[in-house]
């Protein structure tokens, strides 16, 4: 075990560390000034953030000397990943860098190239990425890293999670929830240090705690849980000993509340206090960002640079070689250690492999399309608990919306939901360590599991459809974390994220408009194909083999949407297993004729497919002569072109399940623009005439719904008998018979309170 580093050691590596921070935000070369600076050693396009570094790099030789003396496995997540320049200091002053990159060694070589690289085009983006050691979390947009940390923590009682959390990104509301997360943890977890970085300034605004006294800060953080210690090193001739002071004690804290620290320090602190223009600077949010932008062309600026670098004494702390001083290199723990090196930080190299339960086990039997009702969502639920029974220590479920009200229920069997606070009244499934983690914040949700994903875990998000999106722009920053990820040879996959909507627009009795928005498909849509995976398992049996699909899978956002009522059931195991592997395939028992179809008939979702069966039907009495193929979508991304998504059907597929020049009447679950967008690149995509959301809703019977948004049975025949082939004549006076009777169903359902038996009760005639 290294020893402990004294004060002054602690100073100079924190000399060196800023140092290099400011050189990488400033300077291209001439990176030790072993010359005057002059215009050409900088960077034509200055980036960075100064102004959380030097409290990142106190709190980065803190935890080393924590680590040093007591040996504790540690995780850094670092909310503000704008200070990166902070964090690739102290990796490559602790070596890590040199161990993934021999072009970073400790040396001179390493330490231009180190300096360049930073913000520089093919080198470090400005933010902490996942090209960078010991990362879990970017900290590009703010507000989820406490939120992370528990994630990386649940089911690792060995591990600390030390959590950077900007006093800017703590007025975020998903921070704000973040604070309750200790509630949801239980003796089987890991620790976690939340670190709140108060330096007071955001970009040009003081922030809300900087408002606050020590007795405020001190209350408000009891009141959620917390035993807060305040840290406050400004102007401390000792801000190492204030520092390591309240890190052991939050080491050594044994009961009661967790501990949380209070960094007060000043914003960018090593700064001169003013530009040579008497901006102020140190200690402002003038320090926030580039500090001396304007140095490459004002002289007056570049003297202040080179004042303000020189400040550093680099000559002190780098031999004339660029090899860090021996003093500086015992800073950090012994290699297995170190904050950069921690393997939870590259989970792929922990994840096992799901002991997923024979599916077959689980599946209804269907005799006969549409023989049986189930929820699918029910008979997944009896899947997942055995799952659970199986695997007690590396799978979760998070869910905002309860499991009983997604039809999972049956997961409470196998597992309590995981709540570490007695509560009065009655309860149910409630506490212990359990597998389920239930809090009604898609934002709570959304960070825990991708924090446990990326530390090797594996994890289910069971959400309501509409209010998924809340979690649309965290997703959307995962989803370029998992795309850079696998652009990083050393990063190893880890499991998959995701989602099952079970409770969709179509079929909210209950609720009305708001909660009527399938958009989540349509943002999915927007990600790298390399990334993504949209499916739309028609029945149970359809739900079981994709569920399981997705849990074997990895480096993916695999979303899933599968209604939650009862209905009939199509497909019997095998079936299913053969239809999800084609991805999209024609179902001959619902068509009429053989030979070339005059139209198909297309549907993708639970009720889009009961829909488009019972058009199918009504087809068959109302024009018997028609040819209509039927074809059901279940993964949406295989109507892709082949050489724009890896799951794409080929043109021989395509043209097996659709036809060549047949009019496609195609029944979405979703906004129809998703399914113009994967076809774009097809040939004849004009074809496709597709139905499905177009923003009409209120609390209103099924039918209803349907109707109003032209999804309705009679509205896909009608278009159907309208557009095929050779019955332009015919077709309009049918068409025009099944809208009055569409409309006649409505008045029936206007007048009862509810559909008639006729559509609730229908079921395919075999």
């Amino acid at each position: 075990m290294a020893g402990r580093p004294d004060a002054g050691t602690l100073r100079r590596y924190r000399r060196a560390c800023d140092y290099l921070a400011a050189a990488m935000i400033h300077l291209k070369d001439n990176v030790l000034l072993t010359e005057p600076l002059r215009p050409e050693h900088l960077k034509p396009r200055p980036l960075g953030h100064w102004g959380t570094c030097p409290g990142l790099t106190l709190i980065y030789a803190g935890l080393d000397r924590l680590i040093a003396e007591t040996g504790q496995r540690t995780l850094l997540v670092t909310g503000p990943g704008h200070g990166a320049p902070a964090i690739h200091a102290n990796l490559w002053l602790e070596g890590t860098h040199a161990e993934y990159d021999a072009g970073l060694s400790r040396d001179g070589r390493g330490l231009a190239a180190l300096v360049r690289r930073f913000s520089w085009p093919g080198g470090f983006p400005s933010h902490l990425s996942p090209e960078v050691p010991g990362v879990i979390h970017e900290g590009g947009e703010l507000g989820y890293a406490l939120a992370t940390a528990f994630g990386a923590a649940f089911d690792d009682p060995g591990l600390l999670v030390a959590c950077v959390v900007g006093d800017g990104e703590a007025e975020t509301g998903p921070t704000a929830a973040s604070w309750h997360s200790p509630k949801f943890t239980g003796s089987g977890d890991g620790r976690v240090l939340p670190i709140l970085h108060l330096n007071g300034y955001k970009i040009s605004s003081p922030t809300l705690y900087e408002s606050m006294s020590a007795t405020e800060l001190e209350r408000y953080f009891a009141g959620c849980g917390w035993t807060p210690l305040l840290v406050d090193v400004r102007g401390a001739d000792n801000p190492d000993e204030l520092l390591g002071t309240a890190l052991s004690r939050a080491h050594a804290h044994d009961g009661g509340p967790p501990p949380m620290i209070v960094l007060r320090s000043e914003k960018g602190f090593g700064l001169p206090s003013a530009a040579p223009d008497g901006t102020p600077l140190a200690g402002t949010f003038h320090a926030h960002q580039v500090p001396l932008p304007g140095a490459a062309g004002d002289p007056e600026q570049l003297a202040a640079l080179e004042r303000w670098l020189r400040s550093y004494r680099p000559e002190e702390l780098f031999d004339a070689d660029g090899v860090p001083a021996p003093d500086l290199l015992d800073v950090p723990p012994e290699p297995g250690l170190r904050l950069g090196r921690v393997p939870q930080a590259n989970g792929g190299l922990l994840r096992e492999d799901l002991p997923l339960p024979d599916t077959g086990m689980f599946a209804i039997d269907v005799r006969g399309p549409g023989s049986t009702d189930a929820s699918a969502p029910e008979v997944l639920g009896a899947w997942l608990a055995e799952l659970v029974r199986e695997a007690p220590e590396n799978f979760r479920v998070v869910c905002p919306d309860e499991l009983q009200s997604n039809k999972l229920g049956a997961l409470l069997d196998a597992t309590p939901r995981q709540f570490d606070r007695a509560v009065p009244g009655y309860t149910e499934h409630l506490g212990g360590r359990g597998r389920v983690l239930e809090v009604l914040s898609e934002h709570l949700c959304q960070g825990w599991l991708e924090g446990y994903l990326l530390t090797g875990r594996h994890g289910l998000f069971p959400c309501y459809e509409a209010f998924v999106s809340i979690v649309d722009s965290m997703v959307n920053q995962y989803a370029k974390f998992l795309k850079m990820s696998g652009e990083v040879p050393w990063r190893a996959p880890v499991a998959s994220l995701n989602y099952l909507l079970s409770s969709d627009g179509w079929r909210q009795d209950h609720n009305g408009y708001s909660h009527q928005g399938p958009g989540f498909i349509n943002q999915m849509l927007t990600k790298k194909a390399s990334t993504t995976r949209v499916y739309l398992p028609p029945d149970a049996n359809t739900l079981l083999h994709t569920m399981r699909r997705c849990l074997a899978s990895t480096d993916l956002i695999n979303v899933v949407v599968a209604g939650k009522q009862g209905g009939p059931q199509w497909l019997s195991h095998d079936d299913a297993a053969v239809h999800c592997r084609a991805g999209a395939a024609e179902w001959p028992w619902a068509g009429t004729g053989s030979g070339a179809p005059d139209v198909v008939l297309a549907c993708a979702g639970t009720t889009p497919t009961v829909e488009t069966l019972a058009a199918a039907a009504l087809l068959r009495e109302r024009a018997p002569g028609l040819k209509v193929r039927v074809v059901n979508v279940v993964d949406l991304l295989s109507l892709c072109p082949a050489d724009r998504h890896p799951h794409g059907l080929s043109a021989e597929e395509f043209t097996d399940c659709f036809g060549k020049a047949v009019p496609v009447v195609f029944a979405f679950h979703g906004y129809p623009s998703a399914v113009h967008e994967v076809l774009h690149g097809r040939a004849g995509s004009g074809r496709f005439h597709v139905h499905g959301y177009l923003e009409e809703g209120t609390t209103t019977t099924p039918f209803d719904l349907l109707a109003s948004n032209r999804m309705s049975r009679h509205d896909l025949a009608a278009d159907a008998v309208r557009r095929a082939r050779g019955w332009a004549s015919e077709g309009g006076d049918i068409a025009r018979a099944l809208v009055a009777e569409r409309d006649e169903v409505l008045e029936q359902s206007y007048r009862d309170g509810q559909d008639p038996e006729g559509i609730t009760g229908w079921r395919w005639p075999g």
